[in-house]
């Protein structure tokens, strides 16, 4: 058996790779808090119910809204295996912006805890079976 097909091992991965896509989003959030018509996003937490089986969808890419022609394009969340939603916000500035600003922070700081979390599980877990196998 691989160090891959650990179950725990495998879901602390998923979980951990969409701390870091969270945190790719949140930032863009962050980042398009004054661009006109934009919509904050946030990533669908993935599902462990089956072990093993996680459905993931590519998402179609995003372009970047910009108001004059020499604004910069940006990039785009193109790529990821987590799907995003754009929720429906009671708050939207006259530009048709919804970010939040004091939102946006509570939720990166909600994901760095939970990304320290997860890592300090995988890290344990990676000891705990280096125990198990007499290496510490």
């Amino acid at each position: 058996m691989a160090i891959t097909d650990v179950p725990i091992l495998s879901m602390l991965r998923t979980r951990l790779n969409w701390n870091q896509e969270r945190q790719k989003v949140l930032a863009e959030n962050v980042a398009n808090s004054d661009t006109p018509n934009y919509r904050e996003r946030d990533v669908v937490a993935p599902k462990f119910r089956e072990p093993g089986v996680i459905a993931a969808q590519p998402v179609a890419p995003v372009r970047l809204a910009t108001n004059e022609g020499a604004h910069i394009g940006g990039m785009s969340m193109s790529g990821t295996t987590f799907r995003t939603e754009s929720k429906g916000n009671y708050e939207i500035r006259p530009t048709g912006n919804s970010v939040n600003l004091e939102d946006e922070m509570m939720k990166v700081a909600a994901n760095q805890m939970d990304y320290q979390a997860a890592t300090a599980l995988y890290s344990r877990s990676l000891n705990l079976l280096k125990t198990a196998l007499g290496k510490r």
